[in-house]
């Protein structure tokens, strides 16, 4: 899944590119080893010994289809590689992701040869490779990496010797497969329960069942024993799904939509750990979640991702809950016999703080850079002001300033600005939609000014789309309600029963 699709593009060092060269050979070699595998697992299961495996070699027929197999194989995934390095250079920069669609890839291959060639070709998981590249990395991802394991299995069939020999079974590998890929990644959601996975798979095999039918002039008498089995293969395909994304998103440290949601639950450590030591904070982050899954619709971006991050953002509050104010349910101001540098300390050690919990709690490192980015550079202006009290005015500012970064991607931008909207729209004692707009305008503004937006991929455009959804949104939260009147029940339940 493509999590962070909006930071800025940044240059490959040479270690990158020595390390991205160096897996993709690596998983050259691995595909190559699958096949020769193949090569030999076929000669070796038609009952004949084991020196056919290498008698394929002498014959000059094979030697040719071998070469032509070989090369195949390394244009098939140079070709891969290419494409998704050129098509995002910043997530293929990093080797995690280039690691993640070779061992899908890899998986497929494995799991579509031993279906094929022990059970039957019709029952092939072909459709688990597209389910987990989307799922990990997006639809441009999974579309080209669909494409070349319809090719690889297609080379497998016709170059291994293999004995699969209903050239139907082979010839829709490769073309109905792709098909069938494509209706995967618009009609099965990553945000879909497991059970609903399962019954949308269904709907990939109607590519074959269509075929199958057509090519037995309509009876399907003639073909239900293929058609019952292209239908189980396409459950398996998301059954397999489901089995290996939580090992590959632990092997990988992705982090999936079903994962996202586990994370916002309620019972989830670090909230249930918020919901008891810091309420103010927990009610804070269930605002600005919502604020942040609506701008990141509005704008296009990940709106669980969005979610999720928002209730994280502030979790290094509890480290010292009772100093900040949302908190201080008694009244008490724990900052008032602080010197305003000790206090400004505690407070933007939030951020760090947060992020070291993300880190120690094994969460998406994601989570622990926004917790670092949502206050950026910005000064804490009410400490900076009380220090100014006390030194006539001769004080640093950037002694009073949050250490940052500035946000890198535009759902930390987003969440920027949904946090201070909302601590601010409290303060409101008119919360009209004028007064609303007024307050979220002015928050931006303050931030263009400052710089603090200059390093994340957002526009003029969608800054206004945030800011006109955070006003609806916060406008709603906040809206008036009826005033009612101040009546005894007691008396008029008194006064009815007479």
């Amino acid at each position: 899944m493509n999590r962070t699709k909006s930071q800025k593009i940044k240059k490959w060092s040479k270690k990158d590119v020595v390390k991205t060269v160096f897996l993709i050979l690596l998983n050259l070699v691995l595909v190559a080893e699958i096949m020769l595998g193949a090569i030999l697992l076929n000669g070796v299961g038609t009952g004949a010994s084991a020196q056919d495996f290498f008698a394929y070699f002498k014959d000059p027929v094979s030697i040719r289809k071998f070469v032509f197999l070989m090369l195949s194989v390394l244009l098939i995934v140079g070709i891969t590689s290419v494409h998704l390095i050129l098509d995002n250079r910043n997530r293929f920069r990093d080797t995690e992701n280039l690691k993640v669609v070779f061992a899908i890839i890899e998986v497929t291959l494995i799991c579509c040869y031993f279906a094929g060639r022990y059970v039957s070709p019709y029952l092939r998981p072909l459709f688990l490779g597209v389910l987990l590249a989307h799922q990990f990395l997006g639809r441009r991802t999974a579309m080209f990496t669909n494409v070349a394991i319809c090719l690889l299995v297609f080379l497998m069939d016709i170059l291994t010797n293999s004995v699969v020999t209903d050239t139907f079974a082979i010839y829709s590998s490769l073309i109905l497969g792709f098909a069938g890929g494509v209706i995967a990644i618009y009609f099965v959601n990553k945000e879909d329960s497991r059970i609903q996975v399962i019954i949308r798979s269904l709907v990939l095999a109607i590519p074959y069942v269509v075929f199958l039918i057509a090519l037995n002039y309509g009876r399907v008498d003639l073909c239900w024993k293929e058609l019952v089995l292209v239908a189980c293969g396409s459950i398996i395909s998301s059954m397999l799904y489901l089995m290996f994304m939580p090992v590959m998103e632990a092997m990988f440290k992705k982090t999936t939509s079903y994962r996202l949601i586990e994370l916002t639950d309620h019972s989830a450590p670090l909230i249930k750990r918020m919901i008891e030591v810091a309420p103010g904070t927990f009610n804070h982050v269930t605002v600005v979640s919502n604020l942040a899954e609506a701008c990141a619709i509005a704008i296009g971006e990940d709106p669980l991702l969005a979610r999720a991050v928002a209730y994280y953002h502030d979790i290094g509050k509890l480290k010292q809950p009772e100093f900040f104010k949302e908190n201080q349910i008694d009244g008490r101001d724990y900052h008032k016999d602080l010197m305003p540098e000790l206090s400004t300390s505690i407070i933007r050690s939030h951020t760090k703080d947060g992020a070291e919990l993300i880190k120690k709690f094994r969460l998406p490192k994601y989570f622990g850079d926004v917790c670092r980015e949502h206050h950026g550079t910005m000064p804490i202006l009410f400490f900076y002001d009380k220090a100014r009290k006390y030194t006539d005015g001769e004080v640093n500012i950037k002694d009073f300033c949050y250490l940052g970064p500035k946000p890198q991607t535009k759902i930390a931008a987003i969440i920027m600005i949904a946090d201070s909207s909302e601590a601010a729209s409290r303060t409101l004692k008119n919360r009209s939609r004028e007064e609303v707009y007024s307050l979220v305008e002015h928050i931006i503004q303050d931030r263009l000014a400052l710089g603090q937006l200059d390093e994340c991929e957002i526009t003029m455009k969608e800054i206004n789309i945030i800011k006109n959804t955070i006003v609806n949104n916060l406008t709603g939260v906040y809206h008036k309600r009826v005033e009612y009147p101040d009546l005894d029940l007691s008396k008029i339940t008194k006064e009815t029963d007479e």
